[in-house]
């Protein structure tokens, strides 16, 4: 038996696959969308969602400051001019996290407040 589970604009459908032939497709709305108040657990399962969004950024920004130390020593070796490819690689992978793991804060951040706001109307 195998499941599928996919998204078309805001439908979500399952789709059981057993022994290579269609079962059936169940097609259901958008399961994310908040249409009660929210109440106090959900507001605390909010609220650490936050913290690991934020313990996730700081893990990037460790990463990035690792990888940025690695990159200058690798540089800074004389004896082996040829692996300085290694520092510079080192270097732009630093910039790579940093900047991946700001857009990913940014962004979970963002739905976060959004959907404070749309359970703070409803």
């Amino acid at each position: 038996m195998l499941f599928w589970v996919g998204r078309i604009d805001k439908r979500s459908f399952i789709i059981e696959v057993r022994e290579g032939m269609l079962k059936r497709i169940k097609v259901f709305g958008n399961i994310f969308e908040s249409r009660d108040e929210i109440v106090l657990r959900d507001y605390l399962a909010l609220e650490r969602t936050k913290l690991a969004n934020e313990r996730t950024l700081l893990a990037y920004l460790r990463t990035s400051l690792y990888m940025l130390l690695g990159g200058i020593a690798f540089l800074q070796l004389t004896e082996f001019k040829n692996i300085r490819w290694i520092g510079y690689g080192a270097l732009a992978l630093s910039a790579v996290l940093l900047l991946v793991g700001v857009l990913r804060y940014s962004v979970i951040k963002s739905r976060l407040i959004r959907y404070y706001q749309r359970s703070a109307k409803e």
